[in-house]
């Protein structure tokens, strides 16, 4: 992988990035770039939960699947997209909770780089998609990496929050170890697509109830407000 890895996660992502799974990883990534196959989020930008969150400041998790699949939307933050970018209906959905839930606004854009720099640690479990194909990464090593950025954040001593929306997001998270009954929070609620918002995405006040277990334990809450940029 020719992804520089932020230096406050390089001693949890060492022992996997040596393995031959990763180096695999590597190769079938080069591979589909020199066959001319796009490949976003594009170089430079597929770490970018790790460079905005350091290790350190994580205070919440909101894990994703996979990037956006469609031109210019994936920047390499789960939900996210780049300012002038249509927002998505997922992002959409999660706009409309946090108003219901804590009174904010729905943002004129989708760039949750406001999140990201305050301890929300933006992660997809696999870090890059091919164009128009959705899901097109989930087999081909991206699950060590991730999974590896999980288990660090499961280890710190400071209680953290895990928002996992849909079956995928609490189905990695039983897999992390050391998660499952841990110091940590684990809210868990349907995925905010419109296929199944108002299936319990709605009304999960997960953004209020992140912030007063944050309280509640010294490490200060997330100001959610994303103001125009």
């Amino acid at each position: 992988m020719d992804e520089a890895v932020p230096q406050s996660w390089r001693a949890a992502l060492a022992p996997v990035l040596g393995t031959p799974e990763a180096r695999r990883l590597g190769g079938f990534l080069k591979a589909e770039e020199a066959a001319a196959k796009l490949i976003y989020p594009a170089r430079g930008a597929r770490l970018a939960a790790l460079a905005l969150t350091p290790l350190d400041r994580v205070k919440v998790v909101i894990l994703g699947q996979d990037p956006y699949h469609g031109p210019g939307q994936a920047h390499g933050l789960s939900f996210s997209v780049p300012q002038g970018v249509r927002i998505p209906p997922s992002l959409a959905n999660i706009y409309k909770e946090l108003r219901d839930d804590c009174g904010i606004a729905p943002a004129s854009h989708g760039d949750l780089s406001r999140w990201a720099r305050q301890g929300v640690l933006l992660l997809n479990t696999s870090l890059t998609v091919e164009h128009g194909q959705a899901g097109s990464h989930r087999q081909i090593g991206w699950q060590a990496i991730t999974g590896a950025i999980l288990a660090a954040v499961a280890a710190k001593p400071q209680p953290c929050v895990f928002m996992l929306w849909g079956n995928h997001a609490r189905q990695v998270a039983q897999q992390v170890p050391g998660l499952t009954g841990s110091h940590h929070l684990l809210l868990t609620a349907p995925h905010p697509s419109p296929l199944s918002a108002y299936s319990g995405f709605f009304g999960c006040r997960h953004f209020s109830q992140a912030n007063a277990f944050l309280t509640a334990h010294g490490r200060g809450t997330i100001d959610w407000e994303l103001a125009p940029q």
